[in-house]
């Protein structure tokens, strides 16, 4: 994940050896149009990129689809049957969505670290960082209408300035149905082979003098310093690509004590209390189509970390992640036995830091324990955890504080409401406290729901007293309480037995657990930056690219397919046959509209079939990507978009810990499917007029 400013210096042998066609500078450049100015982030989480001179933006479905979600009514659900703008004037203003693209960016190393020490403690050196901070953002030259970001790389080593510029007259264009653009749903989340046509369009638009303004109706069209040609050639095994895009967070240099930790101690905690939360809401969904429609979105989003995190712990096992590690210790403690002052300055970092991940362990899975089965898992546990400071204002005599409140806090309540179910949320909570009973200790509040459980005569019972005399578990008595009068709304809020457990169990954690928490992720926040330091001159004859943290990045490789276990080999493409093979009329995760069934039988495919003539429909690369890459552009050597970034696959998610090329793939919708949809299923191809379609390979 490649800083793009220094390409030409770090990268540009190296990826042109691959297959590169262009020159560094056509890919970042400060002063010209570059490929960089058709990259923006979307909506502060995903990628998107601008793929016409009109402003056309390209991003996943699942980014856009909060927007879609939006527009949606039961008159027109463009969730199920998709949205597709036949002229401007049908495009959909999405209020909250934005596209920041960068202008230039700066290391600014130098005046951020000015007057900080090694002497200084961790609270006085951030003290003095943030004013040289505040200083650099003052005095660099900037338009009105750009922004300044300041971001920390190499765990608060150097320091790079970004000047951007966000628009957020941001309209959608074009989405398929979800049983195209979230075909497999949780099923195929983070597998391959994988047959989803995860993408959505939406347009950029600007004031008459091409800048960021409100929405408005006078504004135009973006009209960007660059856009994405787009290829019909699409690739083959072997040929390079690279993504661009804004990936979220990796953590790429942690000691091999750090990934064992994950690996064997808060993955396996995690992915427990997830499976059996999961497990329980399944067995309702199945049997009750309502709570199958309440529950399927909070079931993705429990099972989307659950599955990813399940795929990290067992790749880190499987490909000897942590052996690795410590081999890569020993040869930075082979090298800095070999110089005296080194010696000196980072001979017991290691130790150190072996040492407080061993400290901070009981503690981090004692987090872990407490997180997962009180605010992730448990809505009414979470609903409590939210109310609780709010509740105290009233307890502690403020009544004019409380009811300042009252209609906020409850539309919030309400909304949560329209997906719950009591009866479900009963039932996880009866699964995950015995469990936690069981596994936390005593002292931090493995003891008070024991307690809990023995004095109303069991498990079963306590989540029956809970649950049936609590305001939070019942949209009509909260309701009820909310519009009547505050005094008697806050006394039952002070007295709800929901919101007593939660106290109850979380005072020992919160008093007990996180202290400890804090005193030792401080110490391992000032050694982990020491031993980046001292990796990055210990090993300057190694390209240390820094970690993810949400800024823009350069990622290349190749074409690839791969063989995750013995006598197992996954091609590299996958095509539209492939989801006609998995079609379950009927099902949510894999019914097939009938238009795209109509087409396949009929080998109706135009210009975007292989030579072969199935219609692809993704592919894998060797690119490192992580979240926030979701939507990114897959180019191709000559810098022409070629697929849509938007997964990886399950065996290669511990990529954010340990990146290994020879299992790590990232999945991309391939441009030609993206296209066929558009065109050929929706019957949209005027869109395709105003994007440049490229074809025939140069050589």
């Amino acid at each position: 994940m490649w800083l793009p400013m220094y390409l030409e210096k770090q990268n540009e042998k190296e990826m042109k050896a691959l297959g590169l066609k262009l020159k560094a500078d056509d890919l970042y450049a400060a002063n010209r149009p570059s490929i960089k100015d058709a990259i923006c982030q979307f909506s502060g989480g995903c990628t998107g990129e601008i793929i016409s001179p009109q402003g056309l933006l390209l991003t996943n479905h699942h980014c856009g689809f909060d927007a879609i979600q939006k527009h949606s009514t039961l008159e027109y659900n463009y969730v199920e049957d998709g949205f597709w703008a036949m002229s401007r004037a049908d495009e959909l203003p999405c209020p909250g969505e934005t596209a920041m693209f960068i202008s230039r960016m700066e290391d600014v190393t130098a005046l951020a670290l000015q007057n900080v020490t090694e002497a200084m403690g961790e609270r006085d050196r951030q003290s003095q960082i943030d004013k040289n901070l505040a200083q650099i953002k003052v005095s660099t030259k900037k338009e009105k209408w750009e922004d300044i970001l300041i971001r920390p790389f190499y765990n608060g080593n150097q320091f790079f300035l970004f000047v951007t510029v966000t628009y957020t007259d941001i309209r959608l264009v074009g989405a398929p149905p979800s049983s195209i653009g979230k075909f497999g749903a949780d099923t195929d989340n983070w597998v391959w082979p994988r047959h989803t046509g995860d993408f959505s369009l939406f347009r950029v638009y600007a004031d008459k003098d091409n800048r960021p303004a409100p929405f408005s109706a006078d504004n135009q069209p973006l009209k960007p310093a660059h856009f994405l040609p787009i290829s019909l050639d699409g690739v083959e095994e072997g040929d390079f690509t690279m993504v661009y895009g804004f990936p979220g967070r990796t953590d790429e240099y942690l000691p091999a004590a750090a990934l064992r930790q994950a690996a064997e101690v808060t993955n396996p905690v995690r992915v427990d209390i997830r499976d059996k939360a999961l497990k329980t809401m399944d067995r309702f969904m199945r049997n009750d189509p309502a709570i199958k429609i309440t529950y399927i979105s909070r079931f993705a989003n429990i099972a989307n970390a659950w599955k990813k995190w399940l795929g990290e712990m067992q790749g880190l096992q499987t490909y000897n992640a942590v052996a690795k590690k410590q081999e890569y210790e020993a040869e930075f403690i082979r090298r800095i036995g070999q110089k005296p002052d080194w010696k000196v300055r980072y001979n017991n970092l290691l130790p150190r830091l072996n040492q407080t991940y061993k400290d901070i362990e009981p503690y981090a899975e004692a987090r872990d324990n407490y997180l997962e089965t009180f605010m992730r898992n448990v809505q009414a546990m979470g609903v409590a955890s939210g109310l609780s400071g709010w509740v105290k204002t009233f307890e502690d005599g403020n009544a004019a504080a409380f009811s300042s409140k009252i209609r906020d806090v409850s539309a919030r309540v309400e909304n949560d409401f329209t997906a719950y179910s009591p009866e479900v949320d009963k039932a996880v909570f009866t699964v995950l406290i015995e469990r936690f009973a069981k596994t936390m200790r005593p002292e931090w509040g493995g003891a008070f729901v024991r307690g809990e459980a023995e004095r109303l005569g069991g498990f079963d019972k306590l989540a029956d007293y809970l649950y049936s005399g609590s305001v939070l578990t019942n949209a009509d008595r909260w309701k009820a309480l909310a519009a009547g009068d505050a005094g008697a709304f806050g006394k039952a809020l002070s007295q709800d037995p929901v919101l007593a457990f939660w106290r109850g169990v979380s005072a020992p954690y919160q008093e007990q657990v996180v202290p400890k928490l804090q005193e030792h992720q401080t110490t391992l926040n000032l050694l982990q930056r020491q031993y980046m330091a001292a990796q990055m001159q210990v090993f300057k004859d190694k390209r240390l690219f820094p970690d993810a943290n949400g800024t823009l990045r350069m990622t290349y490789g190749k074409v690839r397919g791969y063989s995750p276990r013995d006598a197992v080999r996954y091609e590299f493409r996958t095509h539209l046959d492939g989801v006609l093979e998995k079609y379950v009329p009927g099902d949510y995760e894999f019914d097939v509209p009938q238009k795209l069934i109509d087409l396949w039988k009929n080998k109706d495919y135009g210009r975007y079939a292989t030579k072969d003539g199935r219609l692809p429909v993704a592919f894998l690369g060797t690119n490192h990507t992580t979240g926030g890459n979701s939507g990114s552009p897959a180019l191709d050597a000559r810098g022409n978009l070629v697929g849509l970034n938007f997964d990886r696959v399950w065996e290669g998610t511990m990529s954010d810990l340990n990146y290994d090329p020879a299992i790590c793939r990232n999945i991309m919708v391939d441009a030609r499917y993206i296209l066929f949809i558009i065109d050929k299923y929706a019957g949209a191809g005027y869109l395709l007029q105003e994007m440049k379609l490229v074809k025939g390979k140069r050589k």
